[in-house]
């Protein structure tokens, strides 16, 4: 949530000030910045294919309205943390956990968390083993939004055992 959508437990799947921002910068820009959710997100690596235009976007609306009509949060959340793509062929934190540093996901520190979701959204470009630049100058900004997130009762509740 730090590094992707700090405001999941609170919208309704879909952030529109920075489906906003993104659609301003993309305008004035070359370099193309998006907007999608976690739970977007979900929606596209569960139902849908990568690539693809407006179709697929309108699908991906159409799925991320179902999840998260019928899905909690915490379901969301766990499913991309098995889905998304965490390295080339690595699908997954639990598999990135072992792949990079030899452990399970639950016992990664919070540097070796913030290590995996810094190679989002390209892990095959961003890379951990060896780090690429991305890696290196990111996962400390994660760090940083982690300790700033720690504090929100609606973070805290979503992350709590069951």
């Amino acid at each position: 949530m730090a590094g992707e959508d700090q405001l999941f437990p609170d919208h309704n799947g879909f952030d529109f000030k920075s489906i906003q921002k993104a659609l301003k910068h993309n305008r004035k820009s070359k370099s193309l910045r998006g907007a999608s959710t976690i739970s977007q997100q979900v929606a596209k690596n569960v139902f849908l294919w990568q690539h693809g235009g407006y179709f697929r976007k309108g699908l991906e609306v159409y799925f991320t309205f179902m999840i998260e009509t019928f899905w909690s949060k915490k379901r969301i959340l766990e499913m991309y943390l098995n889905v998304a793509q965490t390295g080339p062929g690595i699908f997954g934190v639990e598999a990135a956990a072992q792949h990079y540093f030899k452990k399970q996901a639950n016992q990664l520190s919070r540097s070796e968390a913030a290590m995996i979701a810094s190679c989002l959204p390209n892990p095959v470009l961003f890379t951990i083993h060896p780090m690429s630049h991305r890696v290196a100058t990111r996962y400390p900004w994660i760090l940083r939004q982690m300790n700033n997130l720690e504090g929100d009762e609606d973070i805290k509740d979503l992350l709590k055992e069951k």
